[in-house]
């Protein structure tokens, strides 16, 4: 334990150290004199000006008394609406005032702007010049013409300099309104033109050096200049609170050395500024909470760094704290757990830091909101995840599983072997399939056991019959029943096998009908119940017919990931899912869980979670005893997730109560594993689907609106947890199941492909209480349908491959943020586009073996080759089926 302590103590080190090594510090010229003027504008808010958002006279006059600590005169833009309380409070704090004239298109509006301002000066004598208009000729709000006409009227009725507004190319490409005005007031943003912050200082001298050169003897100020803290980039300019201190402790200096008139845009963050390309908000020198951004003397450092260290490592270290619970923990997978927790750590203290620098309206806080809460889950299951490799490539070896050599033989029976009633329900399968099922039943190397076959709901003779038949010449060991109008499904149909057991039966084992027997299942797995706490015994599903073509191949490669890592890792905590076939269940641990319950459609998982939560011990072996047939087609398989997703949700509505403090004897390691894998199944796979929809609404607002760009906040996290769910595979694949690299592969996309179906499922788990049990097609009873199976899947998966190529296209500013976006689409598309891949699999010549098997040999005759049958390379690939004339009549 002091070895894993001293792990976590080294990690929340070398984090804190790197927040150290990774502190920005940059250098500029110090200045503390007084700027000659900044602009001003008094709304507040997020909502457009002139709708009521003026401040208040306390807070312009408190706003002047700020500013007269750092500059000399402000710009206003406007005249009325408010803003001509402006001047007399500015004279109040000693302030100059250059007046704005706000000019549209609305006659009526600009006449009322142009004779407040010439109201404003005559009695404010701190008025000390008028912009008619701002960027008016750049807007084409106003001919050039038509502009001259109105500052040469404002000319006539003031004594003050009266010039416009605008960019410096349009007084380069209108000489005629420079000869108009007392003095040439120029826009130059750097950021606009998109010029990088360390090009953006000798961008703006270039320019005043070029109006000096065009129109010399003129006066010329530069009537704004700035760049944002805050927003996106537009190409190769990037804004940034760094940024923004940089250039402007640069410009102030390079100005005053060549006595540059200036103004600075601007005094205060305008929130309502949002449309502005992200930037519009962020141009102040102060906040919006009246906060200096930052300090015009010493290094250029973020004052809030180390509280947003703290916050990382306070956060990483309580998320480290539940690594001193695992058992024997090895000092790597500590190491790696911990580097994950602190990386959670550092994410939370990002989202603060947005939080705290960003203003929000309505929409775009509600957004953000929404998509940290989303992403909550999602960084959850990546942790378990994460966790789940540590355990698997760097911790302990398994405990608790049961095997063949040790656990089961160090526990042999004292007495007789108990007995053991096998029951075997079926509906409408396949008469040669079933038979199979109980000649291995016959065969089982156990002195003690009796097999109860209960046909349901399966009026055909054709399907009972046989069946009956069969079992009248295994023996009287085997019990047939056929039971019509049976209720509750499968679980009803169990519940009539129970009343037909033998008394003295101790244990219940149970198995599908497709299933075919290893003749030691029970004589290697009875034994584990000599020790009377345990109540359950789980064998893995396995499969005999994954040869049939490539679909039934990569969908017994999706199965055996379950059963070869999630299962052998739960039963470490005794918290294994009960999953119906290859099962033996202690007859009193079933009686006191109350039975089958056909309150959910898995009455199998229902039931093992009920016999865990009286406390009793459960065990796994990854030991295949049986194999059974795979769904017949990709149909069958969606419908068999369908409604594992639906009863799973079934259960988790039923049981959550039990998972309160005393309300059963789970563990907290029982309660946490069935939590996390509820929401790594459920969770995950609905997020996704609800994500992808949301950020398809998102993609036209930002393509073509452009008001808001989800942040590299809400963006990355997805990507990361993707990189980490794909390691999760492919390690865990290769460290615990024995399955070759295209299984693998093909595995992946199998387990892909099901999302939209259990987003399905659980949505109807939210609106309805029970849906009817669906039989899952096996044996070859079911074709495939004429129905695309992924036609949704389709719809969604072009929609997110439109909506990133729409993005990556529109995105003529190369802004970072929406190209990881576009990434972000094209991950969430390939779970859909994996259920479109497999449904056109199973409509293609290529999904049978055969084909592959054919197209070799010719290729092989083509070249001059002649196939050759090597033994040792037998097992490489699988090879062909042979369908039973039964199959093929039925």
């Amino acid at each position: 334990m002091r070895a894993i302590v001293a792990v976590l103590l080294l990690v929340t080190a070398l984090h804190a150290g790197l927040w150290a090594l990774l502190q920005e510090k940059q250098q500029a010229p110090d200045f503390t004199g007084m700027l000659p003027s900044v602009s001003y504008d008094p709304h507040e808010g997020t909502g457009a000006p002139d709708i009521g958002t003026v401040a208040s006279l306390d807070r312009i006059r408190a706003d002047m008394k700020q500013l007269a600590t750092m500059t000399r005169a402000i710009r206003l833009y406007s005249s009325t609406g408010g803003v001509e309380a402006v001047p007399p409070l500015a004279a109040e704090a000693g302030l100059k005032v250059m007046l704005g004239v706000w000019i549209t298109k609305d006659p009526e509006r600009n006449e009322r702007e142009i004779q407040s301002a010439i109201n404003l000066t005559r009695h404010n004598s701190n008025v000390i010049g008028i912009v008619v208009g701002n960027e008016t000729i750049l807007t084409a709000t106003q001919k050039v013409d038509e502009l001259i006409e109105k500052i040469k009227r404002v000319k006539k009725s003031v004594n003050v300099p009266v010039t416009t507004g605008d960019v410096w190319n349009t007084w380069r490409d209108n000489p005629e309104l420079a000869a108009n005005v007392d003095f040439i007031a120029a826009h130059v943003l750097p950021y606009w033109e998109f010029f990088t912050s360390a090009q953006a200082v000798d961008q703006a001298v270039d320019r005043y050096q070029l109006l000096r050169q065009q129109f010399p003897g003129k006066r010329i100020m530069i009537a704004e200049f700035g760049w944002p803290s805050g927003g996106y980039n537009r190409l190769n300019a990037y804004p940034g609170p760094f940024e923004q201190a940089e250039v402007l402790r640069n410009f102030v200096s390079r100005a005053a050395s060549i006595g540059m008139e200036y103004n600075i845009v601007e005094a205060i963050d305008q929130p309502w500024k949002y449309f502005e390309g992200g930037v519009g908000p962020y141009w102040g020198l102060l906040n919006a909470a009246r906060e200096p951004k930052f300090s015009w003397t010493g290094p250029i450092v973020n004052p809030d760094y180390w509280k947003l260290a703290t916050i990382a490592l306070l956060v990483g270290v309580l998320l480290s704290l539940p690594i001193l619970r695992i058992v024997r923990p090895t000092l790597p997978q500590a190491f790696v757990l911990a580097v994950a927790a602190h990386g959670v750590g550092a994410w939370v203290s990002t989202i603060f830091a947005y939080w705290e620098t960003h203003y929000f309206v309505f929409g775009s806080a509600f957004a953000l909101t929404l998509g940290v809460t989303l992403l909550v889950p999602l960084i959850f299951i990546a942790m378990a995840r994460i966790e789940e490799i540590a355990a698997i490539a760097l911790g302990q070896p398994p405990r608790r599983l049961l095997t063949r050599d040790a656990a089961i033989a160090a526990a042999p029976f004292a007495g007789p072997y108990p007995k053991v009633s096998i029951h075997v329900p079926a509906y409408f399968e396949p008469p040669e399939m079933l038979k199979q099922t109980l000649d291995a039943l016959a065969r089982l190397d156990y002195p003690n056991y009796e097999c109860v076959i209960i046909i349901n709901n399966t009026p055909d003779p054709a399907f009972w019959q046989p069946i009956q038949d069969h079992c009248r010449m295994l023996g009287e060991r085997f019990k047939f029943i056929n039971a019509e109008k049976v209720q509750g499904f499968k679980a009803g149909a169990l519940r009539i096998a129970m009343d037909r057991t033998a008394a003295d039966a101790e244990i219940i084992g149970i198995i599908d009908a497709d299933y075919v027997v290893e003749p030691d299942w029970l004589k290697d797995l009875v034994p584990a119940f000599a020790d009377p706490a345990v109540g359950l015994v789980q064998a893995p599903q396995e499969h005999r017919d994954e040869d049939l073509s490539l679909m039934h191949y990569i969908m017994n490669g999706e199965y055996a990931g379950f059963f070869d890592i999630g299962m052998v890792q739960r039963n470490e905590e005794n918290a294994i899912i009960v999953h119906g076939t290859m099962c033996l269940i202690r007859r009193a641990a079933m009686d006191m869980a109350g039975g089958w319950s056909s309150d959910t459609i898995c009455e199998d998982t229902d039931l093992g979670l009920a016999i865990q939560e009286l406390g009793w011990q459960t065990h796994y072996t990854n030991t295949r005893y049986g194999q059974g047939l795979l769904p017949d087609t990709y149909e069958a398989f969606k419908k068999q997730r369908h409604r594992w997703a639906y009863g799973g949700f079934q259960i988790v509505k039923k049981h959550w109560r039990r998972f309160l403090p005393g309300r059963s004897k789970l563990t907290p390691d029982q309660k946490r594993e069935f939590g996390l894998g509820w929401l790594n199944w459920l969770g995950a796979e609905s997020l996704g689907v609800v994500v992808a929809i949301l950020n398809l609404i998102w993609v036209p607002i930002v393509a073509f609106a452009g008001i808001a760009i989800p942040d590299r906040i809400l963006t990355i996290p997805i990507i990361a947890a993707f990189v980490v769910s794909l390691a999760h595979f492919l390690i865990l694949y290769r460290l615990r199941v024995p399955v070759r690299t295209w299984q693998m592969l093909g595995a992946m996309v199998a387990a892909m492909s099901v999302q939209w179906t259990v987003s399905r499922a659980v949505a109807q788990g939210l609106i309805t209480e029970h849906l009817a049990f669906a039989r899952t097609s096996k044996g070859g009873l079911s074709r495939m349908s004429i129905e695309f199976q992924a036609f949704w899947e389709a719809v969604i998966g072009v929609l997110l491959l439109v909506g990133a190529g729409t993005l990556i296209v529109t995105n003529t500013l190369q802004i970072v943020e929406l190209y990881i976006f576009a990434a972000v689409l094209i991950i969430e598309s390939l779970p859909f586009l994996s259920a479109v891949a497999i449904a056109l699999l199973e409509m293609s010549r290529v999904n049978s073996f055969a084909f592959w098997r054919n197209s070799a040999v010719r290729t092989a005759e083509l070249i001059g080759l002649r196939p050759v049958w090597v033994p040792e390379l037998a097992g490489s690939l699988p090879q062909p089926a042979t369908v039973t004339a039964q199959r093929e009549k039925v």
